[in-house]
């Protein structure tokens, strides 16, 4: 069994195609075909199964998925280390959609004009999918907000989640987004709209508004739109209510026509696997920590 090998059923699992995963390694199709095959015969299993022209995975080849990202992802790690002198090679960002709107442009292009040599790919989601992305490592970092109240030095990241490893980066001004024309409120018991509208659940913005509404918020349809001006559209259609960091508020001409008022300040944290350390994601945060203060 070959590292190559890995990369290689990773990429069939991914694309369901061995056409497809061919393309986006740069590899022939009979050379994908025969390392599976190899990877096959060494591990003495089937590791997919063909099903209407697509490949699919089968238990032994879902059993092996998580355990093939661990090598693969140690193995690049391995490789950057012992040339960590100049930050290199790939590295999987993970933020959420308020980050990657508000905080991140200008930190990473910066980045890329420092470090050139580093590949950097970002994917957006919530704090709970990041989280477990980075645990399963399909991701090497990822900004997210943690849940919890009081002085970032005071919050562990344990409450996120266990293995996991990270710094402060900024504290987020929450803000309750309401119609223009609704009065402003002390409590939940205030509201006058009949929805909430917010990203899936795992979104600690989400968690914030849920906790602060308490048991209003099972009288409350949730919609879940799928992005921040979508939300801003469902608000300003005089139905819904909706959270969001100011940051992201600033960004939106359109938010001058609806009703604002704080709800708390919320920590974002840059966050990363126990024991995760490259030169790459050492710049990245440094770079991410200098633009956030």
């Amino acid at each position: 069994m070959e590292l190559a090998e890995l990369d290689i059923f990773l990429a069939v699992a991914r694309e369901q195609s061995v056409t497809r995963a061919a393309t986006a390694l740069g590899r022939a199709q009979s050379n994908i075909t025969t390392r599976i095959q190899q990877l096959e015969a060494a591990l003495g299993c089937t590791l997919f199964t063909r099903d209407n022209r697509r490949m699919r995975l089968t238990p032994a080849g879902e059993r092996l998925v998580p355990y093939a990202r661990r090598l693969t992802t140690l193995a690049q790690e391995t490789r950057q280390v012992m040339h960590d002198d100049t930050p290199s090679g790939a590295l999987r960002l993970g933020a959420m959609e308020a980050a990657a709107a508000s905080r991140l442009p200008g930190p990473l292009a910066r980045f890329h004009a420092d470090w050139p040599e580093v590949a950097l790919s970002l994917r957006a989601g919530t704090t709970g999918a990041l989280v477990r992305a980075v645990l399963a490592h399909e991701l090497d970092c990822a900004v997210v907000a943690h849940p919890g109240e009081g002085p970032a030095h005071a919050l562990s990241l344990d409450e996120l989640a266990h293995g996991l490893q990270g710094e402060w980066l900024c504290t987020e001004k929450l803000m309750l987004v309401l119609p223009a024309q609704h009065a402003r409120v002390r409590s939940a018991a205030d509201l006058r709209v009949g929805s909430v509208a917010a990203f899936a659940p795992g979104c600690t913005y989400r968690a914030c508004a849920e906790a602060w509404l308490g048991e209003s918020a099972a009288t409350l349809r949730v919609v879940e739109p799928g992005s921040y001006h979508a939300m801003l559209a469902c608000v300003l259609a005089g139905q819904a209510l909706s959270v969001m960091p100011q940051s992201v508020l600033d960004l939106m001409p359109e938010a001058r026509h609806v009703r604002t008022q704080a709800l708390r300040p919320v920590h974002s944290f840059f966050i990363q696997r126990q024991g995760f350390d490259t030169a790459a994601s050492r710049k990245l945060m440094a770079a991410l920590q200098t633009a956030a203060h």
